[in-house]
C-alpha cells in the first residue's frame, strides 16, 4: 500500500503491531487521529507511554497494578482461601465482570506449551507453589483453557501440589 507520508506509513506499522489490527484497520485510526485535536492526540501517547512506565505486577498474584498490591489482593472482604488460577489479565477481567466470584486471582503468564517454548520456569507457578505452601490458601480453582496446554498445566500444578492440603477444582 502506497501511504502519501512516511509518517502516516510509520504509525500505519506500529498500530498494525497491535493484536487484530490489519492494515486497513491501523490507517483508519491513523487518519483518525490525524483529524483530532493536536493536544488530544498528545494526551492520548501520554497515556500510553504512562501506563507502559508506571504499570506494576501485584506481588501476590501477577495481575497488573497501581501499587505493590492490586485492589483485589487488598481487598480483605474477599475471600483470601480460594484462589482462581487463569492464564491471563484478560481472564481476570472477564470473571470480575460476572460480579459472581469473591475470591482471589493467581495469574499464571501463559500456560505450559513446550512447541511454543513455554516451560514452567517462564510462568508464575513457583509463586503459586509458595502461596498454596504458606497454609492461607485452601482451594485452587483451575480456570485454564480446555486446551491441551491448559491440562497439561493443570497436570503439572496437579503433581507439583499433590503433598499439600489444597483442594484443587
Amino acid at each position: 500500500m502506497n501511504y502519501p507520508s512516511k509518517h502516516i506509513e510509520d504509525v500505519v506499522t506500529e498500530f498494525t503491531k497491535l493484536p487484530g489490527i490489519g492494515k486497513k484497520t491501523a490507517l483508519r485510526l491513523a487518519l483518525h487521529l490525524l483529524k483530532q485535536d493536536e493536544k488530544d492526540v498528545e494526551r492520548f501517547g501520554e497515556t500510553v507511554v504512562k501506563m507502559r512506565k508506571d504499570i506494576q505486577f501485584c506481588k501476590v498474584c501477577h495481575n497488573v497494578s497501581d501499587s505493590e498490591l492490586c485492589n483485589i489482593c487488598a481487598n480483605r472482604s474477599r475471600n483470601q482461601a480460594l484462589v482462581c488460577v487463569v492464564e491471563s489479565l484478560r481472564d481476570v477481567i472477564a470473571i470480575e465482570n460476572t460480579q459472581q466470584y469473591n475470591g482471589v486471582y493467581h495469574v499464571l503468564g501463559g500456560v505450559i506449551s513446550p512447541i511454543d517454548g513455554v516451560g514452567p520456569d517462564n510462568l508464575q507457578i513457583n509463586s503459586l507453589v509458595e502461596r498454596v505452601q504458606s497454609g492461607q490458601v485452601e482451594e485452587l480453582i483451575m480456570a485454564l483453557s480446555p486446551t491441551m496446554e491448559g491440562d497439561t498445566t493443570i497436570f503439572y500444578l496437579s503433581k507439583r501440589l499433590k503433598d499439600t492440603a489444597v483442594k484443587i477444582t
